[in-house]
């Protein structure tokens, strides 16, 4: 059995939506328990919050790209996880990430090594999409992995769309695999 924690900002809803999506994979996962956690709009969580992430297996950074990285308040939960990291509470845990913004590209791997970097701060151990791109003549948008990440996952949502709206299904089909593959690297680290 693995516990998942999933630590998010959501600006508008949409990375709200690929969180959620990314959760249902890793309930999927077998013997996995998974707690969503999300970051209030002043950059803050509750202590309890804390608890859960000190106490999990798999931790699941995720925010929105603005401005080719993570958002302020995802920024303000990074830094204040630096008390974690002085006793490296976090080390050997499974790290993974994901991203959302309005473009197929705009800098989201910028931000993906951003969270890869947090990850690595805390010396985690770093899980990718496990997933191949959608990268051919015949790809649709929505197949799986279309926007053609390795290292986190990546969703679009056109700046125009509500979050029911976006992400496109694809996308939060994508979310569900990378859930379950997170989810089932922290319990095949665990025997």
């Amino acid at each position: 059995m693995s516990k998942v924690a999933i630590i998010y900002h959501s600006g508008y809803g949409h990375t709200k939506k690929q969180a959620e999506a990314v959760y249902a994979g890793a309930a999927a996962a077998a013997g996995a328990t998974v707690d969503l956690i999300a970051i209030d709009a002043e950059g803050n969580i509750s202590d309890a919050a804390w608890a859960t992430l000190d106490a999990a297996d798999a931790i699941i950074f995720g925010s929105p790209t603005y401005m080719g990285s993570v958002s302020w308040q995802f920024k303000k939960f990074a830094d204040a996880s630096s008390k974690p990291w002085f006793t490296q509470k976090w080390k050997d845990k499974i790290g993974a990430a994901f991203t959302n913004s309005a473009t197929m590209n705009g800098d989201k791997l910028s931000t993906l090594h951003y969270l890869f970097t947090l990850g690595m701060q805390h010396s985690m151990i770093w899980v990718g999409t496990g997933l191949m791109p959608a990268n051919s003549k015949a790809a649709q948008r929505n197949d799986i992995n279309f926007v053609g990440s390795f290292s986190g996952l990546m969703a679009q949502s056109p700046s125009d769309s509500s979050p029911e709206d976006g992400p496109l299904p694809g996308d939060l089909e994508t979310a569900k695999l990378f859930g379950k593959r997170v989810a089932e690297t922290a319990a095949q680290f665990k025997k």
